[in-house]
């Protein structure tokens, strides 16, 4: 029988888990989308709103499983931990209240506009709205982890009676881990992004789609992708030295670090025991791990034994770390060797085409298994050096949180199914709309796709 404490875990791991899914498409897809208007406005080529129609129509379906499940998380932090929000209140309320404030709001207030009011007003407002979307997506993800970033590593507050109150708002949301999070964060969701579009895009090449939109995004979207991939790389290793100097013990469990020493191998795969206190099966690269956490190949790194009692459960952060490593490194592939393809100006091969597709998703696997790296590397804190999980759980009966659970768990099921469903239907019908040329005026042809609404 699992405790309030581990069900509440579990019921938070799977809302925050499910919810994340869907901002990280928008917020870098949103700026896609102002691409492919702008070039429309100026080109005149019916090809980029050929583009834009589609994707913005995921976007719209994208966008509301995003806001709907995001919902709950609110009603968690007073369900599930209400000592959270006794405790921090005065720093993530505010910090929540300006994310609504600037960016939600925002989002709100110019999604009509962007969805239904191309023929009502004029294409420079309507442009204008698409980047006013994409900016208030942006600034959503930069309030989220201001918040995020302070639970990891927190400063600008004074604790007066076991509560937090902030005594410098810039010190609170460029906390030392912010940049860095932030960053990463963009770019997981321009790779998630860039590789959705690519994905779709390849499906319906498969499918004997033959006209101009999907090759275009495809190119794009790979483009978009082999800048990303090594600037990702770049900025994780940034943010890994970070985390080694504030929260050295995620560090050791992503490694499997267990006893503080020099020379530390770098472990490519292997089996943690944490009752052992060693790792079975290993397969390492010599004085790696130091090399690059350190930049020396002697460089000396604290293991776990360091933390006796207050470091992460080893096991979930190794695997994902790894995870999140072998993801990218397929992602650094396909979208080099694909741009290598099509600056040779050569057909992009059907295994490739189908490799794509099976890497539609993967900036979900990718961004899951860094969430994770994370959210649990920072155990047993839930804001660091303040406030354990531990004590900010509610006492309410078992009962109620697993029946909550297997309802949120239900209905994401089904809703992740039609999601998926409803993506790949409008992939298929996409294919079989007549290709559109430059022939006939543009407002034409704008009429005549919006006519089928299931279509492209």
């Amino acid at each position: 029988m699992f405790e309030t404490l581990m069900l509440s875990r579990m019921q938070f791991a799977a809302n925050i888990s499910f919810h994340i899914l869907f901002p990280t498409i928008t917020i870098a897809l949103s700026w896609f989308l102002y691409f492919f208007k702008l070039r429309f406005d100026q080109t005149a080529d019916p090809v980029w709103m050929r583009a834009y129609r589609f994707w913005v129509k995921i976007f719209a379906i994208t966008f509301a499983i995003g806001v709907v499940s995001g919902i709950t998380m609110s009603f968690q932090f007073g369900t599930n931990w209400p000592k959270f929000m006794e405790t921090v209140g005065n720093i993530a309320g505010p910090l929540l209240g300006y994310e609504v404030l600037t960016a939600f709001f925002l989002e709100a207030g110019f999604l009509g506009i962007m969805l239904f009011g191309m023929k009502r007003v004029s294409a420079k407002v309507h442009t204008l709205a698409t980047l006013i979307v994409a900016i208030g997506t942006s600034l959503s993800a930069f309030w989220i982890l201001a918040l995020n970033s302070w639970m990891q590593t927190p400063q600008g507050h004074e604790m007066r009676n076991g509560v937090a109150f902030p005594v410098d708002w810039l010190a609170i949301i460029f906390n030392p881990s912010f940049p860095y999070r932030l960053s990463h964060m963009l770019v997981a969701s321009g790779l998630t992004a860039a590789f959705l579009i690519a994905g779709v895009s390849a499906y319906r090449l498969l499918k004997g789609d033959d006209k101009r939109a999907p090759k275009l995004t495809l190119k794009i979207a790979l483009t978009v992708a082999m800048v990303l991939t090594p600037l990702q790389i770049f900025i994780g290793d940034k943010h890994g030295l970070n985390t080694l100097e504030h929260q050295p013990q995620k560090i050791a469990a992503m490694e499997g670090i267990w006893h503080t020493e020099k020379s530390v191998p770098l472990l490519l795969f292997a089996i943690p025991d944490e009752k052992e206190k060693t790792n079975h099966f290993e397969i390492a690269i010599p004085n790696m791990a130091s090399m690059i956490l350190t930049h020396s190949l002697d460089g000396e790194l604290q293991g776990l034994n360091e933390f006796e009692g207050n470091h992460p459960p080893v096991a979930p952060v190794f695997f994902a770390f790894r995870i999140m490593v072998g993801v990218g490194m397929l992602m650094l592939f396909f979208s080099w060797l694909g741009r290598f393809y099509l600056w040779r100006d050569k057909p992009l091969p059907t295994w490739f085409l189908k490799g794509l597709v099976a890497m539609s998703f993967s900036g979900w696997v990718a961004t899951l298994s860094g969430w994770y790296v994370t959210e649990i590397g920072r155990q047993p804190w839930l804001v660091t050096g303040v406030l354990t999980v531990k004590d900010a759980a509610t006492d309410i009966a078992p009962g109620n949180v697993a029946l909550s659970l297997s309802l949120y768990l239900t209905l994401y099921v089904v809703i992740m199914a039609a999601y998926l469903h409803t993506l790949y239907t409008m992939a298929n019908r996409a294919v079989e709309i007549e290709e559109i040329t430059n022939d006939g005026k543009i407002d034409a042809v704008i009429n005549n796709i919006t006519k089928d609404k299931d279509h492209v």
